[in-house]
């Protein structure tokens, strides 16, 4: 049919122990910015399905929720909430994980908020990556996992088909940075302020954080994606790339292209961005260090670039943007 939105499907897991005010918290966010996104008549505009996925007594997840019942299509999004309780050696891990890392395989993206974040990492994904956790969690999380990067002091951690949050509340920062990417920087800001919620307003300004398209049902491409998300896409080549995917590089190219809209040297421009634009908000480290860290070498070359895809110089977009900033805006205070 003509105009038709497009529907893409949210899972929010429900494990023994789970937030129910994060869960229906959630549910209601997404509905929300629906509502919002429906009074725009863009049938660009994706629909978000809404579903609940609890675990059963043999620990797989099941849907027992669905805002949009349908055809079956892989899961966009997978959300952890948080837990009030400590992380519980009782929870059924490995039916858990597995289940979470079929998702992943399958191009969705995983985020967990607190000590759901604790299950990305019991699933081994996070390992060589970047993580946040709960302060009270930091050390013992540091501890168990010692191949994931720990940034004790971020709130939020997006790294593309991987986030995590540090606060328990933080939930609501997670679902509006998925309707960012689903739905729009604008549409997201207007979910906040209905919701009376704070939302930094950098992506507004400058463009949604990289969100990279993961459910295109490539499996070669998709491997490249995380393997590129997984080392920052630092001293990558094209030849490399292929390699990776297993395909000769005139094909390779062809159906990265495809699956993705960008050519493999843009998509590494925006990831590297995208993880400096996190660095610039949340860490005072010096620009010629960030553009080091996320693997330019010619710190001119990498203001360049990031001036480019985002409009702002990088010393620009921190006095805006980073934490502590007068012009971070407080949606709460509109």
């Amino acid at each position: 049919m003509a105009g038709e939105r497009a529907v893409v499907e949210l899972g929010v897991l429900v494990y023994p122990g789970a937030q129910w005010a994060a869960v229906h918290g959630l549910t209601d966010l997404f509905g929300v910015a629906n509502r919002i996104a429906a009074e725009q008549c863009s049938a660009q505009l994706p629909r978000l399905r809404v579903s609940h996925w609890q675990t059963e007594a043999d620990g797989r997840p099941v849907r027992v929720f669905d805002s949009h019942p349908g055809a079956e299509h892989p899961l966009v999004a997978v959300l952890i909430p948080p837990s009030i309780a400590a992380f519980s050696d009782n929870l059924p891990l490995q039916a858990l994980t597995q289940w979470l890392r079929e998702q992943h395989a399958n191009g969705a993206t995983l985020g967990g908020v607190c000590v759901g974040s604790l299950l990305l990492a019991e699933s081994g994904l996070l390992d060589g990556r970047s993580a946040t956790t709960h302060w009270t969690s930091v050390t013992a999380f540091a501890e168990r996992y010692p191949a994931i990067k720990v940034q004790a002091n971020t709130p939020i951690v997006d790294d593309g088909d991987l986030i995590t949050t540090a606060g328990l509340m933080a939930w609501a920062e997670l679902g509006l940075r998925l309707v960012d990417r689903l739905l729009g920087p604008s549409i997201a800001a207007g979910t906040a302020r209905f919701l009376v919620i704070e939302h930094s307003d950098s992506a507004r300004h400058c463009g949604s954080n990289f969100a990279p398209i993961l459910s295109h049902g490539d499996g070669a491409v998709l491997k490249v994606q995380h393997w590129l998300q997984g080392n920052g896409a630092v001293d990558v080549s094209v030849a490399a790339m292929a390699q990776c995917a297993g395909l000769e590089e005139r094909t390779f190219l062809r159906r990265f292209r495809a699956a993705t809209g960008l050519k493999p040297t843009q998509y590494c421009q925006h990831l590297r961005v995208g993880k400096a634009r996190e660095l610039l908000e949340f860490t005072q480290g010096t620009i010629d260090h960030i553009a080091w860290t996320v693997g330019y070498q010619d710190p001119s070359a990498f203001r360049a670039t990031f001036k480019k895809i985002t409009g702002l110089a990088p010393s620009e977009y921190r006095t805006r943007f980073g934490v502590g900033s007068p012009t971070v805006v407080r949606v709460a205070a509109h």
